[in-house]
Parts: C-alpha cells; sequence; structure tokens
C-alpha cells in the first residue's frame, strides 16, 4: 500500500499484480440488461412520431386525404395542446376496424415488405393513431357508407376503452385529440414556452390546400366564428394560391416544368411555379410535393436559392411550389419517424436538372421585368372604406385619436363584412363539386395575364366634340347615390343567372349584372375612344356567314327559299356597308374588316376580358342595321352602343347546369310503346347514363368562367369606372333586399 497525498487529505490506492494503480470505485460489475415494458416502449416511439401539435394535424389530415375526402376542417384549442379536433368527409372506418384501430402497426394500406415498393397512400407504418393514444386522449367518431348511424369509441395507451357507442354522424370521420403530451411534462412545459404552434398548423394547412386543390380546407381556432385557412375546390392552381397567399405572390409567379425519361439516368416530372424578379420576400416559402406527399428537401432547396442568389441579388428569397412525380420503385419514404423526408433515385441528377430549368426561366424573367405606377384618385362624393381601415389606427392628432376612441358604433351600424375574407361569400357555404373538364379549362387564365396591368383612362382623347358631348352626358347623369354604392361595396356571390349580390355598409342589394357590364363597356369605349388595343382573331370570321346565321335566328319561324334568298341579299349589303367603313372603324373602334369581308380585329374594352365570341353574329347585325352612319354623333353612339352589349356579360348561350337545369343535358329516353311508370323506372335506373356529359361540362365551364368575370374582372371595373345613370335607381338595376337596421329594430321587438 502506498500514500500519496493529491489535498490535504491522503487517499489510499492500491496496487495490483503487475504494480498499476487501480481505484477500488471502478471495479463495480457492469449494469444488466433488462428488457423495457412495452408502455415505456410504445410512449418513447410516440415522442418520435408526434413530435408537436403540427405532426398530429399532419398525420391526421393525411389519413383524410388516404380517404378520399371531399372536405377536411381542422379545428384547434392553446396550439393543439388542449384539442386538436379533425373532421372530413371521406369513407369513414369500419366497425368491425374500431378495435384495433390504434394499435400499432395495424394499416390498411399495406400487407407485406414488398408493398412499400409501389405505395401511393400518405401513411403505412400505422403509428400514427397509436402514437396519439399514447401521448393524449383520443375520440373517434365515424359513419360508414349504408350505416344509419354512426359510433364513436375512445381509446387510450393503443387499446379501446369501452365497446363502440351508437351516436349521430355526418359522412366521414371525426377524430379528437385532448390534453396532448399529458404524460410527458417537459415536452408539454417547452411547447407552452416556446410560443403558440397554432402558425405552423395553419402553414401546414396553407400548403395542403395549394396542391390538392379539389379538396377544400378549413382551420380555425376554438370558439373563433372565422377561418384562418379556408379553401374551396378550385379547378386552378394558381387561382388556389392567390386564395392562401395573396394576389401579390400569384401575379409573380412563372409557371415553371420539368421531365426526364432516361432509365439510365433519371425518371421524373416536375411542375410548379416560382417568383419571378418583381417577387420580393423577407424569407423564402418552398412548398415542396414529391408522389402528392408533403416532404421537405435540403438539397433542392439549397440549390434553388443558389440560383436566385446569382440571377436575381434583390428577390433572392423567393417562393417556390413544386409537385414532383416519380416512379414508385425509386423512391424511399421509410426513412424518418414523421416521413417528413424522403430519398430519390438519382437525387443529384434530378436536383440539377431542375435546377437549370430554373435558372432559364429567371433569366427570361429577368429582362422583362415590371415596374407598377399607384395613382391615388381620391373621391370628394364617394369614399372607399377598406377592411384595413375599419380598425383605428393611429392619428397624428392626439384628440382626434381620443374622440375616435369615445365613439362607439352602434350594434346595427357595424360591418361584419370584410372583403378579403372568403368566409363572407357564398362559395364559403356551397360544397362545390370538383369537374375535371373544368381543371383542364382554367377560368379564364389565359385571358387575365398577370403581366398586364389594370390600365386607367387615357387622359388624351379624339379630339372630336360629339365624343366629349357624349362622356358629358354621362357624367351629368351620374346618379350620386349609386355611384357611392358601387364604388364601395363588396361582392357576395351571384343570386342566380342574372342578379348578383352586393353589400353596401349594412345594406344588401341585388344588382343586375347584365345592365351593370353594358353600362360599364359603353363608358369605356366612349372614354377609350381611338385608344384601344386590338383582339386579333386567330381565325378570320366571314361576315355575310355572321349576318346570315344571326337573320336566321331571329327569324326563326319563318320558312321558303325566298326568305333565304332575301337573308343573302341583307347579309351581302352589310357586309359591303362595313366593307366601306373599314377605315373609320379601325380608326376609331379597332374594328377590322378586310376587303374580303372577314372580321379579324376587336377592340380590347377592358383588360384582362374577352366578349363571348357566340354573339358575334348578333354584333355584326347590329353594325349594319343599327348604325345610323348620317349624323357622326349619333354614329359613335350607337355603334359604341353596339359594342357596350355585345361585351356584356351575358348569361352563356347553354342553360345553367346548376338544381333543375341538369334536366336540359339528359338525352330523351328511346323507349316507347311502355306506359308512364315503366317510362319513368326506366329513366330512373338509367341515372347518370342519360346525362350528355359533354355538353354539360361545356356548360359548367361556361357558366363558372362568367361567375369568376363578374368577381374578378366586372366588379373592380366598376369600382374604378362606372358613373352609374339616374335610369339605374328606377329600372330595377339595384334593389335593396335588407337593411342590418331594420332587420336590428324587428329583432329588437321581438
Amino acid at each position: 500500500m502506498e500514500k500519496i497525498d493529491f489535498s490535504d487529505e491522503p487517499i489510499l490506492i492500491e496496487k495490483d499484480d503487475d504494480g498499476e494503480f487501480n481505484n477500488p470505485s471502478t471495479t463495480k460489475e457492469p449494469p444488466k440488461i433488462h428488457r423495457l415494458e412495452e408502455s415505456v416502449v410504445n410512449r418513447i416511439a410516440a415522442g418520435e412520431v408526434i413530435q408537436r401539435p403540427v405532426s398530429a394535424i399532419k398525420e391526421l389530415v393525411e389519413n383524410s386525404l388516404d380517404a378520399h375526402s371531399s372536405s377536411i376542417n381542422v379545428v384547434v384549442k392553446d396550439g393543439g395542446l388542449k384539442l386538436i379536433q379533425v373532421s372530413d368527409d371521406g369513407h369513414g372506418i369500419r366497425f368491425e376496424d374500431l378495435p384495433i384501430l390504434c394499435e400499432r402497426h395495424t394499416t390498411s394500406k399495406l400487407s407485406k415488405f414488398e408493398d412499400l415498393q409501389s405505395i401511393a397512400s400518405m401513411g403505412f407504418r400505422g403509428e400514427a393513431l397509436a402514437s396519439m393514444t399514447y401521448v393524449g386522449h383520443v375520440t373517434v367518431t365515424t359513419i360508414t357508407a349504408g350505416q344509419l348511424h354512426g359510433y364513436r369509441a375512445s381509446y387510450r395507451d393503443g387499446v379501446m376503452e369501452n365497446e363502440p357507442k351508437p351516436c349521430a354522424a355526418v359522412k366521414g370521420t371525426q377524430i379528437m385529440i385532448e390534453n396532448l403530451f399529458y404524460n410527458m411534462t417537459a415536452r408539454k412545459k417547452t411547447l407552452q414556452n416556446s410560443g403558440d404552434d397554432y402558425p405552423k398548423i395553419v402553414d401546414l394547412l396553407s400548403r395542403f390546400s395549394i396542391h390538392h386543390i379539389g379538396v377544400g380546407f378549413s382551420c380555425r381556432k376554438h370558439g373563433a366564428t372565422r377561418s384562418d385557412v379556408h379553401t374551396v375546390a378550385s379547378p386552378s392552381r394558381i387561382d388556389a394560391i392567390r386564395s392562401v397567399y395573396g394576389v401579390s405572390v400569384a401575379r409573380n409567379l412563372i409557371k415553371i416544368e420539368a421531365s426526364d425519361n432516361d432509365p439510365s439516368g433519371s425518371v421524373f416530372n416536375m411542375k410548379g411555379f416560382i417568383s419571378n424578379a418583381n417577387y420580393v420576400a423577407k424569407k423564402i416559402t418552398m412548398v415542396l410535393f414529391i408522389n402528392d406527399r408533403l416532404v421537405e428537401c435540403s438539397a433542392l432547396k439549397r440549390a434553388i436559392e443558389i440560383v436566385y442568389a446569382a440571377t436575381l441579388p434583390r428577390a433572392s428569397k423567393p417562393f417556390v411550389y413544386m409537385s414532383i412525380t416519380l416512379p414508385p420503385e425509386h423512391i424511399d419514404v421509410n426513412i424518418h419517424p414523421t416521413k417528413r423526408e424522403v430519398s430519390l433515385l438519382n437525387q443529384e441528377v434530378i436536383i440539377e436538372k431542375i435546377q437549370s430549368v430554373v435558372e432559364q426561366q429567371l433569366t427570361n424573367s429577368n429582362e422583362t421585368r415590371i415596374f407598377e405606377e399607384q395613382m391615388v384618385q381620391p373621391s370628394p362624393s364617394a369614399p372607399v372604406v377598406t377592411g384595413n381601415d375599419s380598425h383605428s389606427s393611429p392619428s397624428a392628432s392626439g384628440g382626434a385619436t381620443g374622440a375616435s376612441k369615445s365613439q362607439k358604433v352602434p350594434v346595427q351600424k357595424m360591418v361584419r363584412t370584410d372583403a378579403l375574407d372568403p368566409a363572407g361569400r357564398l362559395h364559403a357555404y356551397m360544397q362545390v363539386k370538383p369537374s375535371t373538364q373544368l381543371g383542364r379549362n382554367a377560368s379564364l387564365n389565359s385571358v387575365r395575364s398577370s403581366v398586364i396591368r389594370q390600365r386607367r383612362n387615357p387622359k388624351e382623347s379624339a379630339d372630336l366634340t360629339s365624343i366629349q358631348e357624349l362622356i358629358d352626358e354621362v357624367d351629368s347623369s351620374s346618379h350620386s347615390g349609386l355611384l357611392e354604392i358601387v364604388r364601395g361595396c363588396t361582392y357576395v356571390g351571384m343570386a342566380d343567372d342574372v342578379f348578383a349580390l352586393l353589400q353596401y355598409k349594412t345594406h344588401l342589394y341585388l344588382a343586375n349584372v347584365v345592365n351593370l357590364s353594358k353600362e360599364l363597356m359603353y363608358q369605356q369605349v366612349l372614354r377609350r375612344f381611338a385608344h384601344f388595343n386590338a383582339i386579333q382573331l386567330s381565325d378570320p370570321a366571314p361576315l355575310p356567314d355572321l349576318i346570315l346565321l344571326a337573320l336566321k335566328e331571329e327569324d326563326i319561324d319563318a320558312d321558303g327559299s325566298e326568305n333565304d334568298d332575301l337573308r343573302k341579299k341583307i347579309a351581302e349589303m352589310n357586309t359591303e356597308l362595313l366593307k366601306g367603313k373599314t377605315e373609320m372603324l379601325e380608326e376609331y373602334f379597332c374594328i377590322y374588316v378586310d376587303p374580303q369581308g372577314n372580321l379579324s380585329r376587336l377592340p380590347v374594352i377592358l383588360d384582362q376580358y374577352t366578349p363571348d365570341m357566340d354573339r358575334v353574329p348578333e354584333f355584326g347585325l347590329c353594325l349594319g342595321n343599327d348604325v345610323d352612319w348620317d349624323d357622326e354623333k349619333i354614329c359613335f353612339q350607337t355603334i359604341s352602343a353596339a359594342l357596350a352589349n355585345f361585351y356584356a356579360l351575358h348569361p352563356p348561350i347553354l342553360p345553367n347546369p346548376a338544381g333543375d337545369g341538369l334536366q336540359h343535358y339528359r338525352r330523351k329516353s328511346a323507349v316507347v310503346n311502355l306506359d308512364e311508370d315503366m317510362n319513368r323506372s326506366v329513366a330512373n335506373e338509367a341515372g347518370d347514363d342519360e346525362i350528355e356529359h359533354e355538353l354539360l361540362a361545356e356548360a359548367e365551364t361556361a357558366w363558372a368562367q362568367r361567375e369568376w368575370s363578374v368577381q374578378h374582372i366586372l366588379i373592380p371595373a366598376m369600382r374604378l369606372f362606372l358613373k352609374p345613370p339616374n335610369s339605374m335607381a328606377n329600372n330595377g338595376t339595384f334593389v335593396q333586399v335588407a337593411s342590418l337596421e331594420k332587420l336590428y329594430k324587428i329583432f329588437e321587438r321581438c
């Protein structure tokens, strides 16, 4: 035994047989390995899969998408720690599957490991629901097709607590998680101290909604009446981006596509949108879906950031949406507990090709950069108050601020509509049926170009007294009350084929879309006189044939060769007349008729809007028959009126397929010599087979395009340009249907 003094008190250290020092404290036996309890294992695994509330919502939303839902609603309380509720209208869960629903590794997505090579669903492990039951209290309410009632069951630690109870339910499944992380104190405190998780949940639902455009999404806080995310099924990706991320993002996007089909290199297909040189943001927004699965790819994100930093230094923080499709066998989805990341075959090659396409598009975009001007034109008679202006804002005068705070707005005077909130429109309460035909025919996106700015009325005009007199007549006959309504109205929705619902302050009006659009077009023709842009027809239309067609439609009951000969002569005479007026029509109205009598050019009366070409025959006949060519002022007035009638937003020629209009698209039954009851039964059995689907799809597209034009083109242009004449106050163009003050008095008396 030797004594070594390291401190004030000596420590005795023994030497072994080889003369080495040996510390007695390190000679204990190694700890025994033992098997963890299953509950501990499951809770540890649950902490990996459900890292925070947004992880649970992502798993539940993906399950709803796998269930072919068309509507998914999310309600959250305290950032998801107290309550998460996800409801969908999918196919539901079978009653027989409820006992094992929340056990680990129970799934309907695959049955053997080889199925992973061709997996197409969002989930496949069968761990998400089980993990939620180990860290929260889970309640499932579901109903499947054909059941008279639904079932509700509660789960804890992967086990169903009681037998499923019958209950009332709507189609689909509702999963409710309460007290998330109640048994994981450290994580719960960390999440509570790190701030609300709700913005992450809103961002997640926003990303899902712009990819799955055939599904409606909503997300709101518990107890709130307004949704922070509210989208309906849309035929257009760009419309979905506009409704979620705003107009400023949507108008600065470039469509991008890339693909490769080289088995020795890479096989993929990519479609998406990237921001152009005019987009400026403080941080990058990248929405990436691979095989319809929301994932992250740091290598691709970094490659795109490098391109933007090198090409567009000012816009180095882009907005990127990409959807990449790969063969299922070229992707490994099983590399992350939350399925947040995936591994791709030939990933470097794919990223390099996408990076090259992005760089090429940005280079072209940088050459056509747009700098917009904003002109403030205050209107003393019609102040426009936006949703943001309705809230009290800091004032330069303290006294004015104090006075505004002290004045409380009466309940019956409060305006409860936000023009920027989709929940204030009729679409929020209507279930939109996705249409594949409508998806292929984007609603006027080909006409509505993001690089065309809304052009104000040109200051310069033709030096013609007659045109100035017509403009002065419009200005002098303007109705001040209607002008105030037009300037500050909010679009609610279409009430029927002709009337739109508009709200102004606390009043609700029915507005005749046809009359409004006709008057707007007439005034725009006068104000843009001799300063039109042109719509070039791809196929020039022969005027004789057009006028002959219009004459036949007007005189549909007349028969005989004499009438045909007369109509042909009228068509020829009108064509010759218009050919003689070509120079004047082209110079003043941008209407060009070539020497062969073909109509090949029309004016742009309202930017971003193209008229219904089915009404060209009627327009050609009006130019020939209704215009007085002898008097200058009357001539210009009648041509302007003919153009206004042609460009007005008339209902499409095909009947509206909504509601009872669907009957117009049923084929006539070929069954004969059967009594009426038998015919009715055969028709009912035939069902959808009797519907002319191609014609129906064409009608749905036409009506959807018209409604889109009313909301996004007519109403904004009307606020800017229209001066409603006095006649509109009496001819039924505006009809007040409700007043909040009057309704308030009625209910107050009740």
